[in-house]
């Protein structure tokens, strides 16, 4: 951030409504058809590892992670990731993104998912789940699920569903 002087902190319970009207702006009401959403229906979002993005105190973005398993694999999937229109391309999902990510790594996860554009998340360490190897529930475009191992090798034999962490559920 050249211009602006950026803020990346930990979500919390007060950040919600701020948050949703973000969402509703950006995404719309079609989100919630979403397979991501169907997931995000049965567990909360871990607020240690979901983050803000403020310039002062406006609320310009913002980045979830919720616990999942693959199979009977943990993990995080990691979305969505926001940024308020006019403060698009100066980085700022760049850098909710490293702090998403440095997070995780710090508290011991090993891999995060997402649905998402290669291009942009290929940048920070995420490539193309193979072909048939998770199934999600709901419509998903396979070809933008894609992981990012925390741990190299995390990924090694990772295969099946992607559900909610129950252990975590609400």
């Amino acid at each position: 951030m050249n211009d602006l002087s950026l803020t990346i902190l930990a979500e919390t319970p007060s950040d919600a409504l701020p948050i949703e009207r973000l969402h509703q702006r950006t995404f719309g009401p079609g989100r919630f058809a979403l397979s991501a959403y169907r997931l995000r229906e049965h567990v909360d979002h871990l607020l240690d590892l979901s983050f803000t993005a403020r310039i002062g105190t406006l609320l310009v973005g913002s980045v979830r992670q919720l616990p999942i398993c693959v199979g009977d694999t943990k993990a995080l999937l990691l979305g969505p990731l926001t940024v308020e229109p006019p403060f698009r391309g100066r980085g700022v999902g760049r850098a909710l993104l490293d702090r998403a990510l440095k997070d995780a790594r710090a508290r011991e996860h090993r891999l995060v998912l997402l649905v998402g554009d290669e291009p942009y998340y290929s940048r920070v360490g995420f490539k193309p789940v193979p072909k048939g190897l998770i199934t999600m529930p709901g419509p998903v475009d396979y070809s933008r699920l894609l992981v990012a191992e925390l741990v190299e090798g995390a990924f090694t034999g990772v295969s099946g569903a992607i559900r909610p962490d129950w252990s975590l559920a609400k």
